[in-house]
């Protein structure tokens, strides 16, 4: 399938932000990924150092988009005791919001997700047409919209600069960038964008993997949905960037080849935000109640439990999640667990018993 950036060189894509430099070359590292993880904690270490230098965001502010259920195997990977075959994890949007050298205001959207047409992605929607439709109002629940959101802290979507997810996995973005062709769901001619000047920040590596997909990574994209989509909407990088001051993204391959993460120093220290885990405790299992998890962390000798719905590279995703592990600071509130903030939330659910999590952020402020 013939997606829209193939018309254009993705190699020659316009890029943005300062690279930071202090994890290239994890890749090279010999000896495998065992010595990787030395190489990658330790550089991860120092990064902690540079970026807390960088400054801060003029504001961050987190807005709860939807709870869904999620398979237990996946989102707590070998690990769970839970007779439940799903827990449920809330998807949160973040925005960020920083001033440049130069007087420029910014605004980055993380987790935009449209709810609406993310149901089409061909896992969830399956498992739509398995579930009767009185279960599925159980099991979902709908918080607010991102332009709701939006529209109630001030933010006019033409002022949004940046989209960023740590993956393209359910994402359709055909409303917030625009089509160049007719589309025929949505209404029937090109779709207008609703960010007219927003660029979609995107790992270049996760563009090239898409014009040609794995079986594996097939369930969870929806490749129809970049078709037609504008070329000139994305910013592909190439690893990890400073954005703004105290805003990175930086490059955590595993989940899926391009998977980044959001790094953001705030008034509370550094958090970082991404799906390679679905809870805080997955990062210190050692101090989770949930069934299953500090006993199984513990005799398989694991630091961290992933969030392993694909296991394109499940190494490099371990790793990665160390690198995250290792640059963000205790949590204010119980310093057992870290900063490490999942753009998809273990949550609480009575329908899904065992599966509660022991600690939940559920937002990052700063002002």
């Amino acid at each position: 399938m013939k997606l829209a950036w193939q018309d254009t060189d993705v190699l020659d894509m316009p890029t943005l932000g300062t690279p930071i430099t202090t994890l290239s070359g994890l890749g090279d590292i010999p000896g495998g990924y065992g010595a990787q993880l030395v190489w990658a904690r330790a550089r991860a270490k120092a990064l902690r150092t540079e970026f807390a230098a960088t400054g801060t965001p003029d504001s961050v502010t987190t807005c709860d988009l939807v709870t869904l259920p999620y398979p237990t195997k996946f989102g707590l990977f070998r690990a769970s005791r839970a007779i439940a075959p799903f827990l449920a994890i809330t998807n949160r949007m973040l925005v960020v919001r920083w001033t440049e050298s130069d007087g420029r205001r910014r605004v980055l959207l993380f987790e935009p997700s449209d709810v609406e047409l993310g149901r089409n992605t061909p896992y969830f929607a399956a498992l739509a047409r398995r579930t009767p439709r009185p279960v599925r109002s159980l099991l979902v629940t709908e918080h607010g919209t991102v332009l709701g959101h939006l529209a109630r802290l001030g933010i006019a979507p033409e002022d949004v600069d940046y989209l960023l997810f740590d993956h393209l996995h359910t994402q359709d973005l055909r409303r917030w960038i625009g089509t160049s062709t007719p589309q025929p769901d949505l209404g029937g001619g090109p779709v207008e964008p609703v960010f007219p000047h927003a660029k979609v920040i995107v790992q270049r590596h996760e563009l090239l993997a898409m014009s040609e997909l794995h079986p594996l990574q097939r369930p969870w994209y929806q490749p129809d949905a970049y078709r037609d989509v504008r070329p000139d909407a994305f910013l592909a990088v190439d690893g990890s960037l400073l954005l703004g001051p105290g805003v990175a993204v930086i490059s955590t391959p595993g989940h899926v080849l391009g998977n980044q993460t959001l790094l953001l120093n705030t008034s509370s220290g550094i958090w970082a935000s991404s799906e390679n885990a679905i809870a805080a405790e997955c990062l210190t299992p050692e101090h989770s109640r949930v069934p299953g998890i500090a006993r199984w962390a513990r005799a398989w000798q694991q630091e961290v439990v992933l969030n392993a719905n694909t296991i394109e590279t499940t190494a490099e995703q371990y790793n990665s999640l160390i690198v995250e592990k290792t640059l963000v600071d205790h949590a204010q509130a119980d310093p057992r667990f870290l900063q490490f903030f999942p753009s998809s939330e273990l949550t609480g659910v009575w329908t899904n018993p065992g599966t509660s999590p022991t600690f939940t952020h559920k937002a990052v402020t700063h002002r």
